[in-house]
Order: structure tokens, then sequence, then C-alpha cells
């Protein structure tokens, strides 16, 4: 099964890769990597979940918005490679960050959204390593952000 296959299966909707509000761009291919800048948490309706885990949100809710980084990552991945996502090898790695309350200790339950999200697309080639860390704020308040590096074939 290819990878828009599962997309299908899953009833998983991309939303639009949005273009970057800063300095920076969304992708860089370098030889036959493909990184993906820092995707924050947006629901489907392009709103900003906002907020910090462990107070405004909970494990559950923020391993949602994980998930919602992870679709921003897939969209800005897809625009990448010319709406052919079968152009991605694999996904190396993620990185995960938090906007949580010092107390808070469940980061790698809250990514979890996004790597689910990804291995459920890729399958093995979505298995990736990864990092999730806990941070005091995150742009614009959002609760969640995660980057990507992907291999290419």
């Amino acid at each position: 099964m290819n990878y828009e296959e599962n997309i299908k299966k899953n009833n998983i909707n991309l939303p639009k890769a949005a273009n970057p509000v800063g300095s920076y761009v969304a992708t860089r291919i370098v030889g036959k990597m493909l990184f993906i800048s820092g995707q924050i948490s947006m629901d489907e309706k392009g709103n900003l979940i906002k907020g910090k885990v462990g107070k405004d949100l909970n494990t559950d809710q923020a391993y949602q918005a994980a998930k919602r980084c992870a679709l921003s990552i897939i969209a800005q991945a897809k625009k990448a490679c010319k709406d052919d996502l079968s152009k991605i090898k694999s996904c190396v790695k993620l990185t995960g960050f938090v906007n949580s309350i010092d107390e808070f200790n469940d980061q790698p339950k809250v990514i979890n959204g996004a790597s689910d999200l990804i291995a459920s697309i890729f399958g093995d080639a979505g298995m990736h390593t990864r990092a999730a860390v806990s941070t005091n704020s995150l742009p614009l308040g959002v609760a969640v952000e995660v980057d990507a590096i992907f291999e290419l074939n």
C-alpha cells in the first residue's frame, strides 16, 4: 500500500501547507534529505491550539495537538515533493517541543501523537528517531511544535 492510500484509508485530511511567517523557509532539500521547519499546533479550522500542557491542556489534548503538527509536516513534505509522497524513502527524525508547566513530565506521550500519525501513513518507513522536549513557551503561545527530517529516494 502506498502513502496516499494510507492517508485515504485512515480518513486523513491534510491541511494546506502554510507559508512561513518569519525569516526562514518551510522546507529545504539537501542531497537526499528533506528538512521541514517546526510546524505549530493548529486545529482543522486553522485556529492555533494554545496553552500550557498540564494547566490549560491535558496529555490527551496535547497528543491531539501533536498529531495536528504531524499533519502539517506531511502537507509540507507533499508540497516539497511536488505532490508525490512516493519520493519519500523514510522519516529519519522528529523533534517535538511541548509548552508545559514545570511539573509536567509526559512529553513523550504528547509527541507520540506526531509519531503515531507518521507511522500510520509511512508504515515501517515512518519509524524514526525522536526527541521530546519541554519548554516554558512556544511561538504564538501554541501548545506543541514539531519539526522533521525525511530521507528521499
